[in-house]
């Protein structure tokens, strides 16, 4: 009977231990980096207020990152002879970013404490400071090394295009092991930024559920042909996060055919109504959302380090 009472104290005190370590990680480095979050929060600042664009584009960044192999920085990797990385996939090329805001503030974090931060967490806080800087909410809680290898393959079918539908949007994101209503949550991040000419054609141009007078304006910058990188608005707010992206789904001018088709008389109308309606709990639900992708780890044997050069292996 005491050795199963002694037996039990232990694994007690194991279980609060590892509950504490939990309840404490956005201290990670409250010892071995202490200006960390200041130092990122500096250069995301600087960054938005050269560029408001910045803070969403961060934010997608991070994204395209943590849907591929996890939260693990393979999307800073360059090219090498040896290595097609992510940065050339289809959703990313000319498309994705901000890797120099990224090498500014990894030169300041080394600067502060070598070899210390990852680059995986710098990303992450740069997301996070981004959308806060545009008056979003963001908790980020996960902390993660960097990956030595990356793949343009995965990138171009792990990560949802444009053209999806519902019923793909629903099962992409299920395989990262989110729910149809956290995919939507999620989908709220184009409350800020903008969306290329190329990625929305197709939709002003073809898709009948879009409102005439929201369509004759973005055709006016996005003609049949050329003009691909020409820019739009991801919502009518796009340097502002806000609830205004689900208000304007349901007067039909979601900016993407998969921005849409979350109010196209499908499983999400509901929940978009619900957020176009109630600020608070599209940011609760977003806040929670983004928790629990920062979370998503790279696969079981993924070798991974802390690099000193975002962009190449140690």
């Amino acid at each position: 009977m005491a050795s199963i009472n002694v037996s039990y104290f232990f694994i007690v005190l194991f279980l609060l231990a590892f509950s504490a370590n939990a309840e404490l990680s956005s201290h990670f480095y409250s010892k071995s980096c202490p200006r960390l979050k200041w130092i990122v929060r500096a250069g995301m600042a600087k960054a938005v207020n050269r560029d408001k664009r910045m803070g969403a584009s961060m934010l997608r960044m991070f994204f395209h990152d943590c849907f591929v192999n996890g939260c693990e920085a393979s999307v800073l990797l360059d090219d090498t002879p040896t290595m097609r990385g992510e940065k050339n996939a289809f959703p990313n090329r000319n498309s994705l970013r901000g890797f120099e805001v990224i090498d500014d503030i990894k030169t300041e974090v080394e600067a502060a404490c070598k070899e210390t931060v990852s680059c995986a967490d710098i990303l992450a806080l740069a997301a996070r400071d981004g959308a806060d800087l545009l008056g979003g909410p963001f908790g980020m809680y996960a902390w993660s090394k960097d990956s030595r290898t990356a793949s343009e393959s995965e990138a171009n079918n792990n990560l949802p295009a444009p053209s999806s539908n519902l019923s793909t949007l629903i099962s992409m994101f299920a395989v990262k092991g989110f729910n149809a209503n956290e995919m939507t949550a999620m989908s709220g991040a184009h409350t800020i930024g903008m969306g290329q000419c190329q990625f929305f054609r197709t939709r002003i141009y073809n898709d009948t559920n879009i409102n005439s007078a929201f369509a004759a304006q973005r055709r006016a910058n996005c003609p049949l042909n050329g003009g691909d990188s020409n820019l739009a608005p991801l919502d009518s707010t796009d340097i502002k996060f806000d609830n205004k992206y689900f208000i304007d789904l349901i007067n039909q001018c979601g900016l993407f055919h998969s921005d849409q088709e979350l109010s196209n008389g499908g499983s999400q109308d509901a929940l978009v109504r619900t957020y176009s309606m109630n600020s608070i709990t599209f940011r609760k639900d977003f806040e929670n959302a983004m928790i629990k992708m920062g979370n998503l780890s790279p696969a079981s044997g993924t070798i991974t380090e802390i690099r000193k050069n975002c962009r190449v292996v140690n």
